[in-house]
């Protein structure tokens, strides 16, 4: 396979002279098509939707006023207008969806008006992106504008010419100005590529999928289009090169969904673009990258919560289905993620379109991982002690280094799960706002060491940056168990003092449901300094003498730690904000050395409770 850097303008204009007809897939003109697409979906899913965008239609379109957009500079917060732009779109969605299915133009008038007001939006860019209002003649390409991109494009191509003529000319101009040619003349963006101080990461995959895959559907020149892909393949090279050799990535399966997502997307479109030219999944590698949910599966619904990640990350039906078919991945659609053709929660039009023209097959739950999965470049490790049986032990955890992706200052955090409940966890992301992608991050529970089952050192935390980091000494796996050794030295500022701190895991298979010992062991450089190892939890914990009880819905752990040497005291923080979900309340289990010492440990023996 030709990589994708050499994949220059000449290259590219080649294989488009030889693309033939571009159909990715069924326009809505194919009726044969569509009707095969609507028994897929099956008679409720479609009857529900045709009720929703009746309703839709005679509904008025959610406002988006400046003063609206213009909240996020002054509260911080960002729901107000992006849920408003996103009950816009939705009802756009529903519309073209249900228009392609029953083509009898009964939905026609609502479309244009929402493809109206889309392009009469200021701003295609979020607020928490842009800041402010768009100069007129400098337009922000972030990840909004280019999913508005994709969105139009693949709407004016599923509905061609019964959309106004003159509706269509605006949706090409608008799409070029604010996204193709911004792409091709502009190098302000800083998702372009990887520099020596910032690392690309999803959004250059969203980005230039909603840039690139729009102008497959719209640019008619072909040297531009060649331009535009050239530039996009030289962007997604970086993009690849932040995975892991297993095809992991720091950001967590949510962001795998995201980024990689439209990876795929743009990969299909170019597909049939070039004409099977380029084929951006016959890479060995992206295969690796494909298995990423394989890989982080904890339990069924719950995969590894580490970065701006969540315990039950989402995965979009489309994308499982159409890697499972084209990569020969069929675990991918066993892992019990389900078909949900209801259209009310989306940012961009792929999702729900590409869940109608790709559903899953109807499959019961039989994929829950290997015994052992282990990412060297990230330092992530998880271990199953029977991956068929849902409530059997499983352990993750992670080095890595605190200028990650979506970092969080968690080098060492793990997460401990039976009977399919996180006991010990990483809770994940907290809500998104200005202080929480600003200054401010680490202030944060969700985000600072704080909110992690990592030590404090002499009432230090660990800080951000890249320096700040684990190195792993050695990792073991066999029959009788896995072992992680981790030298997080260097994760703690100097004024903690640490001569060492090596933290080891292990997890001995051999006892009936398993057993953890967790280890940090320390020398101080000068003096004698407090020490404490915790463990975080969003259940509840009970102790007395020499054990802890820790439980999260029906899982449940016994901690035991030697009492001569060691305290423990309990940390409550309630309605802790996550992003897309629930508060939740966050307990600190903290056993702490009764006295300072030079050097010393702290030993921690973790077992299921049945």
């Amino acid at each position: 396979m030709v990589p994708l850097r050499l994949w220059n303008v000449r290259r590219i204009d080649a294989a488009l002279a030889h693309g033939g007809i571009f159909a990715p897939f069924a326009p809505g003109a194919d009726r044969k098509g569509w009707a095969a697409i609507a028994v897929r979906a099956g008679e409720g899913a479609v009857t529900l939707l045709q009720a929703q965008a009746s309703a839709d239609a005679a509904a008025l379109i959610p406002a988006l006023p400046a003063s609206l957009y213009l909240d996020f500079q002054r509260t911080g917060r960002r729901e107000a207008y992006e849920d408003a732009q996103r009950r816009r779109r939705n009802m756009l969605y529903r519309l073209v969806l249900a228009e392609c299915l029953a083509w009898q133009g009964t939905f026609l008038d609502a479309i244009s008006d929402i493809i109206w007001a889309r392009l009469e939006e200021t701003n295609w860019a979020w607020p928490a992106h842009a800041h402010t209002l768009d100069a007129p003649n400098r337009p922000t390409l972030d990840l909004a504008a280019a999913m508005t991109a994709l969105d139009l494009a693949e709407i004016d191509y599923l509905l061609g010419e019964r959309l106004d003529e003159n509706l269509r000319a605006h949706i090409r101009g608008e799409v070029d100005r604010r996204a193709i040619s911004p792409f091709l003349d502009r190098h302000d963006h800083w998702w372009l590529h990887s520099t020596g101080d910032k690392q690309v990461n999803n959004w250059t995959a969203v980005c230039v999928a909603g840039v690139a895959g729009a102008a497959c559907y719209l640019e008619p020149d072909r040297a531009r289009l060649a331009e535009v892909l050239a530039r996009g393949m030289a962007c997604l090279a970086d993009y690849l090169d932040t995975f892991d050799s297993r095809g992991g990535s720091t950001e967590g399966p949510d962001y795998w969904s995201y980024g990689f997502g439209n990876f795929v997307v743009l990969a299909q479109l170019v597909d049939v673009r070039t004409g099977g030219a380029l084929r951006l999944l016959d890479d060995p590698f992206v295969r690796e990258i494909a298995q990423f949910p394989l890989r982080t599966i904890l339990a069924p619904g719950c995969w590894v919560s580490f970065s701006d990640s969540d315990l039950e990350a989402g995965f979009h039906p489309g994308l499982l289905a159409y890697l499972a078919e084209r990569l020969a991945l069929p675990e991918l659609t066993q892992i019990g993620v389900a078909n949900d053709f209801a259209v009310d929660h989306f940012n961009q039009f792929a999702w729900p379109l590409r869940q109608y023209l790709w559903p899953l097959p109807e499959e019961a739950v039989s994929f829950t991982g290997g015994t052992h999965d282990w990412f060297p470049k990230m330092g992530w490790m998880i271990s199953r002690l029977d991956p068929a049986d849902p409530a059997s032990l499983k352990v993750a955890v992670k080095g890595g280094h605190n200028a990650e992706m979506h970092n969080q200052n968690d080098v060492g955090s793990l997460i401990v799960m039976t009977r399919g409940h996180a006991v010990v966890t990483d809770p994940g992301r907290g809500r998104y706002s200005k202080a929480y992608f600003g200054a401010e991050r680490y202030e944060n529970l969700m985000t600072s060491s704080h909110g992690h089952s990592v030590p404090v050192v002499d009432g230090h935390l660990q800080r951000p940056g890249g320096d700040f980091a684990a190195r792993v000494v050695e990792h073991q796996h066999d029959a009788a168990g896995d072992r992680l050794l981790l030298d997080m030295t260097a994760a703690y500022p100097a004024e903690a003092g640490l001569a060492s701190l090596h933290r080891t895991l292990e997890i001995d298979r051999r006892p009936p449901g398993g057993a953890i010992t967790l280890t940090d062991e320390f020398a101080f450089a000068d003096r004698a300094r407090s020490f404490e190892s915790v463990l975080v939890t969003t259940g509840d914990a009970e102790f007395g003498g020499g054990t802890v009880v820790m439980r999260a819905g029906e899982g449940a752990l016994e901690v035991s730690f030697d009492p001569e040497s060691v305290s423990v005291r309990v940390e409550r923080h309630p309605d802790v904000e996550k992003q897309y979900a629930p508060s939740v309340d966050v307990t600190r289990v903290i056993f702490a050395l009764t006295n300072s010492e030079k050097a010393g440990q702290v030993s921690l023996i973790m077992r299921p409770l049945r």
